[in-house]
């Protein structure tokens, strides 16, 4: 198969996919911009262009509605059905209704729930969503510097105290976790105090989508009581790693998995640095979302420095008195 063969083929499909699942944001125009950040040959294995099609090809992207139905799983599965249960089980297994939606109730009005980091960043985001989806009420929300309060007593000392002490439960949502260092960096800021002041309050983190090695992280070096996600990434969502599900059929390819890496380092020095030239401490991922797309997806989708980016990603930008 030569190079207009099999890239006639890629261009069919991404558009498809753009129409279908992407929610038109790719189209000709774009694309051919996007594409014209790599070299071209007229050797399938060696025409850049071609295989960064090939990586497009293969890309994960979650609009609206995808987001929204994921946040209904992440409130049903991971928090409300584990709530009834538990509700029941430290009543000896009750079946009366009446017990077990006053107890529930109670146990609502006890949690909140907040958006991982700052009210800019995508956590926050999310919460619009996520109340609107779980029909909640917007007293069941709060930014994370509401949950301490720093009083002066009649000697004029300052001590911390919780804002809310009749909350029993916070609930940290956001939309992927890579590493894991997002989070754990949060834990020791904020959860070492509020255990501080009552060890009893629980605190659990949520996301969509997870590494495996984020989650392990998090679990090993966070203070979290609970923490999960709702679609677990493991080293085959990893583009060039060993068990690559994108190049799962390398022999029956006409493209080179080694060559892909290859410009994508080179490109991704340029984008991001030699550290995550090939996404966030080297993610290796093709994922986006409609509200942004993760650090963790290959630079080459992104990146905007002297280049045409396909899925742009909206950066932080941190204050001069902002220390990570």
């Amino acid at each position: 198969m030569n190079v207009l063969e099999f890239k006639d083929k890629l261009d069919v499909k991404i558009m498809r996919l753009s129409h279908s699942l992407w929610e038109n944001k790719v189209n000709r125009g774009n694309l051919s911009r996007w594409l014209e950040n790599f070299e071209s040959s007229d050797e399938v294995k060696e025409c850049e262009q071609t295989h960064a099609m090939y990586l497009l090809s293969n890309f994960m992207y979650f609009g609206s509605r995808e987001i929204r139905e994921l946040l209904k799983s992440l409130y049903r599965d991971k928090f409300f059905k584990p709530l009834i249960q538990n509700v029941r089980k430290r009543n000896n297994n009750t079946k009366d209704k009446s017990l077990i939606n006053l107890e529930v109730v109670n146990e609502l009005k006890a949690t909140r729930f907040l958006g991982m980091g700052n009210p800019s960043e995508s956590g926050t985001h999310l919460l619009y969503f996520f109340r609107q989806e779980n029909s909640l009420g917007k007293e069941d929300f709060m930014h994370s510097h509401e949950i301490l309060s720093l009083d002066r007593d009649g000697r004029g000392n300052l001590s911390l105290s919780l804002k809310q002490p009749d909350v029993k439960r916070y609930i940290l949502l956001d939309d992927v976790c890579g590493s894991g260092t997002q989070a754990i960096d949060y834990s020791k800021n904020l959860i070492s105090e509020i255990k501080t002041l009552d060890p009893n309050v629980e605190v659990y983190y949520f996301t969509l989508f997870s590494t495996v090695e984020g989650m392990e992280n998090i679990r090993r070096e966070s203070d979290f009581d609970l923490v999960d996600c709702i679609f677990e990434l493991d080293e085959s969502f990893k583009c060039f790693s060993d068990s690559a599900r994108q190049f799962r059929n390398k022999e029956k390819l006409p493209i080179s998995k080694e060559f892909a890496k290859q410009f994508c380092e080179k490109y991704g020095i340029n984008l991001a640095g030699q550290e995550h030239c090939l996404g966030y401490k080297d993610s290796q991922l093709l994922l986006g979302f409609t509200h942004n797309t993760p650090d963790n997806t290959l630079p080459i989708i992104w990146g905007d420095n002297d280049w045409d980016p396909l899925f742009k990603r909206h950066h932080k930008k941190y204050g001069f008195w902002y220390n990570q």
